[in-house]
């Protein structure tokens, strides 16, 4: 068995290993009951002006709801950490290890856009090595652009746009052979074959994985993203997080997510029929060029003018992603899994255009 053990703080910045975190009223008094007379945070004791019960601070560690999403990833609560969306673990990642205008990060295009943002945002040189021709992971070229300020390699899989999942033993080979943290962004984990790298975390302390409320769980705009580490790490982001990052009404709604499991798996089934039947539909279109493995909950495909079908959409009422500028994706267009309903208003619009 494979197995690192990267020493974590070394890969910190200076001023964040002697950080003192913010100490919020919740954090010195955490019993809620009612029977307390809460005068300690500067709340107003009346309630809110629509009589909802929000008056309160939440719970800055969300500690309900990870005690329940505990047993559902198979992972202790201490390795968990909750953020606004992933966008919020995925900021705090640079602020907390890569050095501005020193440090360095790889990303493997194409993938998820909002790791260059965050780097672009905290001055942070990005280094990019491209995803092979059959869409995998080029282990050679990455470890080829890692210097000593090399801080994070970001992996999305399944990917974003292309959809499909990336080799495990790859990623495996990036955890051994790299000595900074690699984050595999498993944002459409539910919908795939391949088994979540949550369950590598034991193996490999400088592996950090995403995932997200917003896709499976039909919650995204309720903004809630998951983040699985080492508790070293995860101290480390509860040391720097805003003091309540998630707020009362968002973690009372995972809570009741959590309870309903059994829904969620309905859910994935659904689109995942659908996602064959599109696929399905798609492959008899003879101006659809190419269809690309999906392990998500969208397909992208490959046309001949995708910017005028696109258009032609629009102007119909149905909006898909038009991907065609997109490295490796030439007049690529990304189509989201709809109910049934829509899928077939799709289908009926799209196969007009050819």
């Amino acid at each position: 068995m494979n197995k690192t053990n990267i020493d974590i703080q070394s890969l910190l910045r200076d001023h964040i290993r002697s950080m003192t975190p913010y100490s919020s009223a919740r954090d010195e008094f955490e019993d809620v009951s009612k029977e307390n007379i809460f005068l300690d945070a500067n709340e107003n004791p009346f309630g809110t002006a629509t009589g909802e019960p929000y008056n309160r601070y939440p719970d800055p560690y969300q500690r309900a709801v990870k005690a329940k999403l505990s047993p559902i990833k198979n992972i202790p609560a201490d390795h968990i950490f909750l953020g606004n969306g992933s966008d919020e673990p995925i900021d705090l990642l640079f602020r907390a290890f890569v050095e501005p205008q020193k440090d360095n990060v790889i990303i493997l295009p194409p993938t998820y856009g909002m790791y260059k943002v965050s780097a672009d945002l905290n001055n942070v040189e990005v280094r990019e090595v491209a995803l092979t021709a059959d869409l995998d992971l080029d282990v050679e070229g990455i470890l080829g652009k890692v210097d000593e300020n090399t801080k994070i390699i970001f992996v999305c899989s399944p990917n974003n746009p292309t959809g499909g999942a990336v080799s495990s033993e790859k990623i495996e080979q990036l955890l051994s052979g790299f000595e900074g943290l690699v984050i595999v962004d498993e944002a459409y984990i539910d919908f795939s074959s391949q088994p979540s790298f949550i369950s590598k975390l034991s193996e490999y302390n400088n592996l950090i994985v995403l995932q997200t409320f917003s896709k499976a769980w039909g919650m995204a705009g309720l903004r809630l993203g998951m983040m699985f580490a080492s508790p070293e790490i995860i101290k480390v982001f509860n040391t720097i997080k805003p003091p309540y990052n998630i707020n009362q009404l968002t973690q009372e709604k995972a809570l009741e997510a959590l309870d309903n499991v059994e829904k969620v798996e309905d859910m994935v089934d659904k689109l995942l029929k659908e996602r064959t039947r599109l696929e399905e539909a798609l492959d008899k279109m003879p101006f659809v060029k190419n269809r690309y493995p999906s392990d998500a909950n969208f397909i992208l495909i490959q046309v001949e003018e995708a910017d005028k079908m696109y258009d032609e959409l629009v102007e119909k009422g149905i909006v898909i992603r038009n991907r065609s500028k997109v490295l490796l994706c030439d007049q690529g267009l990304r189509i989201s899994i709809g109910t049934e309903e829509e899928n077939n208003r799709f289908l009926e619009e799209f196969s007009r255009l050819g």
